[in-house]
């Protein structure tokens, strides 16, 4: 389980919007900086690169230098320990509340 300090640093790098459109950009492969840079056009690199420094601190990227080109992957292991965590929690009384109320609703229809 993530210590509480280290969730909050995944909590803060999920905080920012352009933080999260990061990890939608790495959800499906893994992107170089230049190309995450150039998907900004708004940002200067010294700020995506800001962005990216707080989401390698919290654990959800994972950076690899090969020559100078730097290879940014996502790490889902804080998110989904995130999840575990909080979100399932949470979610499952919820979902256990609906799945009854669709049954007494569906029998009462029939």
């Amino acid at each position: 389980m993530l210590k509480l300090d280290k969730q909050d640093s995944v909590f803060k790098a999920l905080s920012d919007p352009k933080r999260r459109e990061i990890l939608d950009l790495l959800s499906t492969k893994p992107k170089t900086t230049g190309e995450i840079c150039s998907h900004f056009k708004s940002l200067d690199r010294c700020t995506v690169m800001q962005h990216l420094k707080v989401l390698e601190h919290a654990g959800l990227l994972i950076v690899k230098k090969v020559g100078r080109i730097r290879w940014n992957y996502l790490d889902h292991v804080p998110i989904q320990e995130i999840y575990d965590r909080w979100i399932s929690k949470y979610a499952r009384p919820s979902l256990e509340k609906l799945t009854r109320w669709k049954n007494e609703l569906e029998s009462v229809i029939d």
